[in-house]
Protein backbone atom coordinates (compact mmCIF):
# COMPACT_ATOMS: atom_id res chain seq x y z
CA UNK A 1 0.00 0.00 0.00
CA UNK A 2 1.55 3.40 -1.12
CA UNK A 3 1.26 6.24 0.58
CA UNK A 4 -1.31 7.87 -1.04
CA UNK A 5 -4.01 4.61 -0.15
CA UNK A 6 -2.44 4.78 3.33
CA UNK A 7 -3.60 8.60 3.77
CA UNK A 8 -6.92 7.68 2.65
CA UNK A 9 -7.76 4.84 4.96
CA UNK A 10 -6.16 6.70 8.40
CA UNK A 11 -9.00 9.88 7.20
CA UNK A 12 -11.80 6.80 6.95
CA UNK A 13 -10.99 5.58 10.24
CA UNK A 14 -10.90 9.12 11.55
CA UNK A 15 -14.24 9.85 9.64
CA UNK A 16 -15.94 6.89 11.57
CA UNK A 17 -14.48 7.94 14.69
CA UNK A 18 -15.57 10.97 14.75
CA UNK A 19 -19.21 9.64 13.60
CA UNK A 20 -19.18 7.40 16.47
CA UNK A 21 -18.29 9.97 18.77
CA UNK A 22 -21.12 12.16 17.91
CA UNK A 23 -23.35 9.15 18.02
CA UNK A 24 -21.96 8.55 21.49
CA UNK A 25 -22.93 12.25 22.00
CA UNK A 26 -26.01 11.88 20.59
CA UNK A 27 -26.76 9.00 22.55
CA UNK A 28 -25.91 10.87 25.98
CA UNK A 29 -27.92 13.84 25.08
CA UNK A 30 -30.96 11.39 24.66
CA UNK A 31 -30.18 9.81 27.78
CA UNK A 32 -30.02 13.65 29.23
CA UNK A 33 -33.13 14.54 27.96
CA UNK A 34 -34.67 11.56 29.10
CA UNK A 35 -33.60 11.77 32.25
CA UNK A 36 -34.67 15.46 32.47
CA UNK A 37 -37.92 14.65 31.14
CA UNK A 38 -38.41 11.77 33.48
CA UNK A 39 -37.59 14.24 35.95
CA UNK A 40 -39.70 16.42 34.71
CA UNK A 41 -42.84 13.88 34.18
CA UNK A 42 -42.27 12.78 38.06
CA UNK A 43 -42.53 16.58 39.13
CA UNK A 44 -45.48 17.12 37.27
CA UNK A 45 -47.29 14.22 38.70
CA UNK A 46 -46.08 15.51 41.87
CA UNK A 47 -46.98 18.52 42.08
CA UNK A 48 -50.89 17.42 40.98
CA UNK A 49 -50.47 14.78 43.38
CA UNK A 50 -49.58 17.82 46.12
CA UNK A 51 -52.01 19.57 44.20
CA UNK A 52 -54.97 17.27 44.92
CA UNK A 53 -54.03 16.99 48.49
CA UNK A 54 -54.23 20.86 48.61
CA UNK A 55 -57.31 21.40 47.05
CA UNK A 56 -58.68 18.58 49.37
CA UNK A 57 -57.29 19.54 52.35
CA UNK A 58 -58.93 23.43 51.29
CA UNK A 59 -62.02 21.39 50.73
CA UNK A 60 -61.94 20.30 54.58
CA UNK A 61 -60.99 23.12 56.04
CA UNK A 62 -63.72 25.10 54.23
CA UNK A 63 -66.12 22.15 55.42
CA UNK A 64 -64.78 22.93 58.91
CA UNK A 65 -65.30 26.31 58.60
CA UNK A 66 -69.18 25.89 57.23
CA UNK A 67 -69.87 23.29 60.23
CA UNK A 68 -68.28 25.92 62.81
CA UNK A 69 -70.51 28.28 61.23
CA UNK A 70 -73.79 26.43 61.38
CA UNK A 71 -72.95 25.54 64.69
CA UNK A 72 -72.40 29.11 65.86
CA UNK A 73 -75.53 29.98 63.73
CA UNK A 74 -77.77 27.03 66.18
CA UNK A 75 -76.17 28.38 68.98
CA UNK A 76 -76.83 32.22 68.46
CA UNK A 77 -80.69 30.71 67.93
CA UNK A 78 -80.68 28.72 71.27
CA UNK A 79 -79.61 31.73 72.47
CA UNK A 80 -82.87 33.82 71.22
CA UNK A 81 -85.87 32.24 71.54
CA UNK A 82 -89.26 32.19 73.24
CA UNK A 83 -91.60 30.09 74.18
CA UNK A 84 -95.09 29.89 75.68
CA UNK A 85 -96.42 27.70 78.78
CA UNK A 86 -100.45 27.02 79.62
CA UNK A 87 -100.76 25.88 83.27
CA UNK A 88 -104.56 24.66 84.45
CA UNK A 89 -105.52 23.63 87.58
CA UNK A 90 -106.58 19.90 89.15
CA UNK A 91 -107.71 17.34 86.66
CA UNK A 92 -109.04 14.52 87.84
CA UNK A 93 -109.60 11.33 85.79
CA UNK A 94 -111.31 9.40 87.05
CA UNK A 95 -114.29 9.35 90.16
CA UNK A 96 -114.49 7.88 93.76
CA UNK A 97 -116.13 4.46 93.90
CA UNK A 98 -119.05 5.77 95.89
CA UNK A 99 -119.91 8.55 93.60
CA UNK A 100 -122.90 7.50 91.46
CA UNK A 101 -121.64 5.95 88.05
CA UNK A 102 -124.03 7.80 85.61
CA UNK A 103 -123.05 11.44 86.79
CA UNK A 104 -119.28 10.43 87.32
CA UNK A 105 -116.29 10.62 85.43
CA UNK A 106 -116.00 6.85 84.41
CA UNK A 107 -119.51 6.63 82.98
CA UNK A 108 -118.81 9.59 80.99
CA UNK A 109 -115.52 8.41 79.81
CA UNK A 110 -118.01 4.66 79.11
CA UNK A 111 -120.42 6.84 77.39
CA UNK A 112 -118.43 8.73 74.75
CA UNK A 113 -116.26 6.13 74.43
CA UNK A 114 -113.61 9.06 73.15
CA UNK A 115 -110.71 10.03 74.94
CA UNK A 116 -110.22 13.19 73.39
CA UNK A 117 -113.67 14.38 74.23
CA UNK A 118 -112.52 15.52 77.50
CA UNK A 119 -110.24 18.54 76.59
CA UNK A 120 -112.46 18.93 73.05
CA UNK A 121 -113.50 22.88 73.85
CA UNK A 122 -109.37 23.44 75.06
CA UNK A 123 -107.48 21.69 73.02
CA UNK A 124 -106.69 24.01 70.78
CA UNK A 125 -105.11 25.89 73.20
CA UNK A 126 -102.68 23.60 74.14
CA UNK A 127 -102.12 22.45 70.91
CA UNK A 128 -100.53 26.11 69.75
CA UNK A 129 -98.51 26.26 72.99
CA UNK A 130 -95.06 25.04 73.41
CA UNK A 131 -95.96 23.05 77.00
CA UNK A 132 -98.49 22.65 78.78
CA UNK A 133 -98.84 21.88 82.40
CA UNK A 134 -102.24 20.55 84.97
CA UNK A 135 -102.69 19.32 88.32
CA UNK A 136 -103.04 15.16 87.86
CA UNK A 137 -105.19 14.48 91.24
CA UNK A 138 -105.78 10.78 91.33
CA UNK A 139 -104.15 7.30 90.56
CA UNK A 140 -104.12 5.51 87.09
CA UNK A 141 -104.06 1.71 88.24
CA UNK A 142 -106.31 -1.66 88.45
CA UNK A 143 -105.38 -1.52 92.91
CA UNK A 144 -108.36 -2.73 94.50
CA UNK A 145 -107.10 -1.76 98.57
CA UNK A 146 -108.59 1.71 98.17
CA UNK A 147 -106.61 4.22 101.66
CA UNK A 148 -108.68 5.06 104.60
CA UNK A 149 -110.19 8.10 103.36
CA UNK A 150 -112.95 9.85 102.61
CA UNK A 151 -112.02 10.76 98.60
CA UNK A 152 -109.84 8.19 96.96
CA UNK A 153 -109.94 8.91 92.99
CA UNK A 154 -108.88 6.71 90.25
CA UNK A 155 -109.30 5.65 86.95
CA UNK A 156 -108.22 2.88 84.51
CA UNK A 157 -104.52 3.48 82.99
CA UNK A 158 -105.41 3.93 79.58
CA UNK A 159 -107.43 7.02 80.76
CA UNK A 160 -103.81 8.75 80.66
CA UNK A 161 -104.90 8.82 76.45
CA UNK A 162 -107.24 12.08 77.87
CA UNK A 163 -103.96 13.73 78.23
CA UNK A 164 -102.38 13.13 75.33
CA UNK A 165 -105.40 13.70 73.01
CA UNK A 166 -105.86 17.13 74.80
CA UNK A 167 -102.20 17.97 74.00
CA UNK A 168 -101.11 18.25 77.70
CA UNK A 169 -97.07 17.46 77.92
CA UNK A 170 -96.63 17.38 81.66
CA UNK A 171 -98.21 16.97 85.08
CA UNK A 172 -97.84 17.40 88.54
CA UNK A 173 -97.85 14.47 90.68
CA UNK A 174 -97.27 16.29 94.51
CA UNK A 175 -100.82 16.24 96.03
CA UNK A 176 -103.01 14.54 98.30
CA UNK A 177 -104.15 11.93 96.20
CA UNK A 178 -101.04 10.53 94.93
CA UNK A 179 -101.59 7.72 97.25
CA UNK A 180 -105.12 6.82 96.36
CA UNK A 181 -105.05 3.40 96.43
CA UNK A 182 -101.55 2.50 97.97
CA UNK A 183 -97.89 2.72 96.98
CA UNK A 184 -98.30 0.84 93.43
CA UNK A 185 -100.79 3.47 92.55
CA UNK A 186 -98.41 5.90 92.32
CA UNK A 187 -95.96 4.08 90.59
CA UNK A 188 -98.78 2.64 88.23
CA UNK A 189 -99.63 6.29 87.69
CA UNK A 190 -96.33 6.76 86.70
CA UNK A 191 -96.10 4.05 84.25
CA UNK A 192 -99.33 4.91 82.67
CA UNK A 193 -98.16 8.70 81.92
CA UNK A 194 -95.08 7.26 80.83
CA UNK A 195 -96.57 4.72 78.34
CA UNK A 196 -98.39 7.91 76.97
CA UNK A 197 -95.12 9.89 76.59
CA UNK A 198 -96.82 12.22 79.16
CA UNK A 199 -93.59 13.63 81.62
CA UNK A 200 -94.69 14.14 85.47
CA UNK A 201 -92.94 15.59 88.16
CA UNK A 202 -93.70 16.37 92.22
CA UNK A 203 -92.04 15.73 95.36
CA UNK A 204 -88.64 14.46 94.84
CA UNK A 205 -89.05 13.65 91.22
CA UNK A 206 -88.11 16.90 89.14
CA UNK A 207 -87.76 16.56 85.69
CA UNK A 208 -85.80 19.12 82.66
CA UNK A 209 -88.01 19.44 79.50
CA UNK A 210 -86.53 21.13 76.33
CA UNK A 211 -88.85 23.50 75.08
CA UNK A 212 -87.09 25.81 71.60
CA UNK A 213 -83.60 24.90 72.64
CA UNK A 214 -84.47 26.19 76.38
CA UNK A 215 -84.05 23.59 79.34
CA UNK A 216 -87.17 24.35 82.03
CA UNK A 217 -86.96 22.90 85.17
CA UNK A 218 -89.93 22.01 86.54
CA UNK A 219 -90.74 20.71 90.70
CA UNK A 220 -93.86 20.15 92.38
CA UNK A 221 -94.31 20.57 96.51
CA UNK A 222 -97.10 19.05 98.14
CA UNK A 223 -97.48 21.41 101.37
CA UNK A 224 -100.57 20.29 103.01
CA UNK A 225 -98.46 17.97 105.48
CA UNK A 226 -95.71 19.45 106.84
CA UNK A 227 -96.87 23.24 105.60
CA UNK A 228 -93.73 25.37 106.01
CA UNK A 229 -91.63 22.36 106.32
CA UNK A 230 -91.94 21.54 102.75
CA UNK A 231 -89.55 24.64 101.89
CA UNK A 232 -86.46 22.99 102.56
CA UNK A 233 -87.08 20.48 99.85
CA UNK A 234 -88.82 22.85 97.44
CA UNK A 235 -85.13 24.45 97.72
CA UNK A 236 -83.30 21.32 97.29
CA UNK A 237 -85.45 20.96 94.43
CA UNK A 238 -84.53 24.04 92.83
CA UNK A 239 -80.94 24.22 93.66
CA UNK A 240 -81.12 20.38 91.96
CA UNK A 241 -82.95 22.06 88.58
CA UNK A 242 -80.20 24.50 88.34
CA UNK A 243 -77.17 22.14 88.63
CA UNK A 244 -78.52 20.15 85.96
CA UNK A 245 -78.54 23.52 83.85
CA UNK A 246 -82.14 24.53 83.64
CA UNK A 247 -82.54 27.56 82.61
CA UNK A 248 -86.36 28.43 83.27
CA UNK A 249 -87.80 26.99 86.87
CA UNK A 250 -91.19 26.69 87.12
CA UNK A 251 -92.71 25.34 90.59
CA UNK A 252 -95.61 24.18 91.67
CA UNK A 253 -97.46 24.14 94.66
CA UNK A 254 -100.49 21.71 96.11
CA UNK A 255 -101.42 24.28 98.78
CA UNK A 256 -103.72 26.30 100.60
CA UNK A 257 -107.33 25.97 101.92
CA UNK A 258 -110.28 24.73 99.83
CA UNK A 259 -113.07 27.02 98.51
CA UNK A 260 -110.58 29.85 99.95
CA UNK A 261 -109.94 32.24 96.92
CA UNK A 262 -107.40 34.20 99.39
CA UNK A 263 -104.26 32.94 99.68
CA UNK A 264 -102.99 32.25 102.99
CA UNK A 265 -99.33 33.31 104.84
CA UNK A 266 -98.02 29.92 104.21
CA UNK A 267 -98.73 30.22 100.68
CA UNK A 268 -97.54 33.56 100.29
CA UNK A 269 -94.49 32.63 102.11
CA UNK A 270 -93.80 29.56 100.36
CA UNK A 271 -94.54 31.46 96.92
CA UNK A 272 -91.64 33.93 97.84
CA UNK A 273 -89.24 31.52 98.52
CA UNK A 274 -89.12 29.68 95.93
CA UNK A 275 -88.52 33.14 93.50
CA UNK A 276 -85.96 34.37 96.07
CA UNK A 277 -84.38 30.78 95.66
CA UNK A 278 -84.52 31.00 91.65
CA UNK A 279 -87.85 29.73 90.49
CA UNK A 280 -89.17 31.94 87.67
CA UNK A 281 -93.32 30.87 87.83
CA UNK A 282 -95.02 29.80 90.66
CA UNK A 283 -98.13 27.68 89.90
CA UNK A 284 -100.83 26.80 92.84
CA UNK A 285 -103.65 24.49 93.29
CA UNK A 286 -105.92 22.62 95.87
CA UNK A 287 -108.35 25.32 97.08
CA UNK A 288 -110.31 23.60 94.11
CA UNK A 289 -111.79 27.83 93.45
CA UNK A 290 -109.57 30.66 91.91
CA UNK A 291 -107.42 32.76 94.20
CA UNK A 292 -105.11 36.20 92.63
CA UNK A 293 -102.12 36.68 90.72
CA UNK A 294 -99.48 38.20 92.26
CA UNK A 295 -96.44 39.96 90.90
CA UNK A 296 -93.14 39.19 93.23
CA UNK A 297 -89.34 40.40 92.00
CA UNK A 298 -91.11 40.39 88.29
CA UNK A 299 -91.98 37.15 88.68
CA UNK A 300 -96.11 35.14 88.54
CA UNK A 301 -97.23 33.70 91.28
CA UNK A 302 -100.54 32.35 90.33
CA UNK A 303 -101.78 31.15 93.74
CA UNK A 304 -104.79 28.82 92.79
CA UNK A 305 -106.36 27.97 89.30
CA UNK A 306 -109.15 26.08 90.58
CA UNK A 307 -110.57 23.11 89.06
CA UNK A 308 -110.10 21.90 85.38
CA UNK A 309 -111.35 18.96 84.26
CA UNK A 310 -112.35 17.34 87.39
CA UNK A 311 -114.30 14.22 88.14
CA UNK A 312 -113.79 15.06 92.04
CA UNK A 313 -117.57 16.41 91.73
CA UNK A 314 -120.36 16.12 89.40
CA UNK A 315 -121.81 19.71 90.04
CA UNK A 316 -119.57 21.82 92.09
CA UNK A 317 -121.01 25.15 93.14
CA UNK A 318 -118.63 27.18 91.38
CA UNK A 319 -117.64 26.07 87.53
CA UNK A 320 -115.48 29.77 87.06
CA UNK A 321 -111.44 28.28 85.89
CA UNK A 322 -108.76 29.34 84.27
CA UNK A 323 -105.73 28.86 81.81
CA UNK A 324 -102.44 30.47 82.68
CA UNK A 325 -99.92 31.82 80.42
CA UNK A 326 -96.97 33.41 79.78
CA UNK A 327 -94.20 33.52 77.19
CA UNK A 328 -90.71 33.16 78.14
CA UNK A 329 -88.25 35.28 76.18
CA UNK A 330 -84.69 34.93 75.35
CA UNK A 331 -82.09 37.24 73.98
CA UNK A 332 -77.90 36.44 73.95
CA UNK A 333 -78.95 33.58 76.61
CA UNK A 334 -81.08 35.78 78.80
CA UNK A 335 -84.23 35.41 80.04
CA UNK A 336 -85.80 38.68 79.52
CA UNK A 337 -88.34 41.00 82.04
CA UNK A 338 -90.76 41.59 79.69
CA UNK A 339 -93.93 39.28 81.86
CA UNK A 340 -95.89 38.90 78.86
CA UNK A 341 -99.29 36.76 80.00
CA UNK A 342 -102.65 36.12 78.93
CA UNK A 343 -105.32 34.58 80.94
CA UNK A 344 -108.04 32.87 79.39
CA UNK A 345 -111.25 32.53 81.78
CA UNK A 346 -113.20 29.11 81.62
CA UNK A 347 -115.97 27.27 83.04
CA UNK A 348 -115.09 23.85 84.11
CA UNK A 349 -118.05 22.39 82.18
CA UNK A 350 -119.51 23.17 78.86
CA UNK A 351 -122.75 22.36 80.57
CA UNK A 352 -122.06 25.05 83.24
CA UNK A 353 -125.58 26.55 82.07
CA UNK A 354 -127.60 23.53 83.00
CA UNK A 355 -125.55 23.01 86.55
CA UNK A 356 -123.84 20.12 86.15
CA UNK A 357 -120.29 18.88 85.31
CA UNK A 358 -120.09 17.24 82.24
CA UNK A 359 -115.88 16.81 82.62
CA UNK A 360 -115.58 19.30 79.83
CA UNK A 361 -113.62 22.67 79.97
CA UNK A 362 -114.63 24.98 78.11
CA UNK A 363 -113.52 29.25 77.17
CA UNK A 364 -115.93 31.20 78.68
CA UNK A 365 -117.38 34.00 76.42
CA UNK A 366 -119.14 37.54 77.09
CA UNK A 367 -119.81 38.61 80.20
CA UNK A 368 -118.97 35.21 81.90
CA UNK A 369 -115.59 36.24 80.62
CA UNK A 370 -115.81 39.63 82.14
CA UNK A 371 -116.76 38.21 84.96
CA UNK A 372 -114.13 35.61 86.14
CA UNK A 373 -111.49 38.33 84.88
CA UNK A 374 -113.18 40.51 87.35
CA UNK A 375 -112.97 38.04 89.89
CA UNK A 376 -109.11 37.03 89.73
CA UNK A 377 -108.30 41.15 89.47
CA UNK A 378 -110.82 41.28 92.74
CA UNK A 379 -108.79 38.44 94.56
CA UNK A 380 -105.24 39.75 93.13
CA UNK A 381 -105.56 43.00 94.66
CA UNK A 382 -106.67 41.45 97.61
CA UNK A 383 -103.54 39.60 97.53
CA UNK A 384 -101.87 42.69 97.41
CA UNK A 385 -104.17 44.44 100.52
CA UNK A 386 -103.34 41.27 102.85
CA UNK A 387 -99.63 42.09 102.68
CA UNK A 388 -99.35 45.51 102.88
CA UNK A 389 -101.24 45.25 106.19
CA UNK A 390 -99.25 42.20 107.21
CA UNK A 391 -95.98 44.25 106.86
CA UNK A 392 -97.67 47.14 108.50
CA UNK A 393 -98.87 44.48 111.52
CA UNK A 394 -95.44 43.44 111.66
CA UNK A 395 -94.10 46.90 111.72
CA UNK A 396 -96.49 47.65 114.48
CA UNK A 397 -95.28 44.62 116.58
CA UNK A 398 -91.84 45.91 116.31
CA UNK A 399 -92.06 49.40 117.32
CA UNK A 400 -94.04 48.11 120.37
CA UNK A 401 -91.66 45.26 121.37
CA UNK A 402 -88.82 48.58 121.54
Amino acid sequence: MNEKDKEYEKRLREKECRRQQRRKEVLKQRMILGTVGGLLAVLLVTAGVSGIKKASKAAKEEQKRTEAAQKAEEARKAQDAAFTISAAGDCTLGTDENFDYERGFTGKYDAVQDPSYFFKEVKSIFEADDLTIVNMEGTLTEEETRADKLYAFKADPEYAKILTAGHVETVNLANNHTYDYGEKSYTDTIAALDAEGIISFGNDRTSIIEVQGIKVGLLGTYELRDHMGCEQEMKDNITNLKEQGAQVIIATFHWGEERENIPNETQIALAHSAIDNGADLVLGHHPHVLQGIEEYKGKNIVYSLGNFCFGGNSGPADMDTMIFQQTFTFVDGELQKDNVTNIIPCKISSAYADGYNNYQPIPAEGEEKEAILDRIEQYSQAVETKENTQENSDGDNADFSL
